[in-house]
């Protein structure tokens, strides 16, 4: 039973780490992975020597940071709400509408996000109950950060919720009983009641989102942006694309997508020590 899923990963995930080799090396395809030479870190440095460096690990660090403060809180935040719904089925309704979104591919949301962007979309036609011009706001650099942000949370919501829910359900009722007798209300039961119970796997989850800060959902990024917006959008997961896929810099993109891998092993690492530390709450 256990085989074919360890074949899979093994053809699938551990042989092609192979692969890593071409980051230190001039890789020709006529000459494959063992027989291209040898050039040490040339790649890692040419992309800190690039001028685009800077430009993809700022934007890829804004987003990272806006992700964590608006989009990390929010599923946290939904399944505390939810909890407090006491009618089953609008419970489950609500449930299964907003877990939806996440089975759905990024072009599909991307097709939502142009349609209600588009000069005749939904949030044109609101900015113009107050004066504003519509225009297409996927061709306009500031809006692309709240756009994405948006979007994501959208998509994700109500899947990231159900962990928080899952852990909720272990809150024992007669907690929250003599919680009432003993006076306290509702914030009060919130606090000291239902947030304790979610704690640890709010502080797994943190250092999970920590592990990808520099990660973004390319794909949705790749289907969004365009030349007007790269001062924004252009990410470092795009720009590891563009150049390393489409310019055919197989090396160089894979000496920047071991770099990043690299940056989030030791994020891991320092997130799970400092939440072991802080609140006895760790992966390992």
């Amino acid at each position: 039973m256990v085989l074919p899923g360890f074949l899979v990963i093994l053809v699938f995930k551990y042989l092609p780490m192979y692969g890593i080799t071409i980051a230190f090396k001039s890789y020709d395809a006529s000459l494959g992975f063992l027989r291209s030479p040898w050039i040490g870190f040339d790649h890692f440095k040419a992309f800190f020597d690039s001028p685009m460096s800077w430009r993809i690990t700022k934007n890829s660090l804004l987003l990272a940071f806006y992700s964590l403060i608006f989009g990390f809180p929010a599923p946290i935040i939904f399944a505390l709400l939810l909890n407090e719904l006491r009618n089953r089925f609008f419970k489950r309704a609500v449930q299964t509408i907003t877990y939806f979104p996440h089975f759905l591919s990024a072009v599909i949301v991307v097709g939502f996000v142009h349609e209600f962007t588009s000069v005749e979309g939904i949030i044109n036609t609101i900015m113009s109950w107050f004066g504003a011009t519509p225009r297409t706001l996927l061709y306009v650099s500031e809006a692309f950060r709240p756009i994405y942000i948006s979007a994501s949370i959208w998509q994700e919501l109500g899947y990231g919720a159900i962990i928080y829910l899952a852990a909720l359900t272990g809150v024992d009722p007669a907690q929250h009983e003599a919680a009432v007798i003993d006076g306290a209300n509702r914030w009060q039961r919130l606090r000291y009641v239902t947030w304790p119970a979610i704690i640890p796997a709010t502080a797994v989850m943190l250092i999970l989102k920590l592990g990808t800060i520099l990660s973004t959902d390319y794909q949705k990024v790749l289907l969004m942006y365009n030349p007007k917006i790269y001062e924004t959008a252009d990410v470092i997961e795009t720009y590891v694309y563009r150049v390393g896929v489409q310019g055919g810099q197989f090396e160089y993109g894979a000496a920047v997508g071991l770099m990043l891998s690299v940056i989030s092993f030791f994020l891991i690492i320092f997130a799970n020590y400092f939440s072991k530390k802080v609140s006895d709450n760790s992966l390992w």
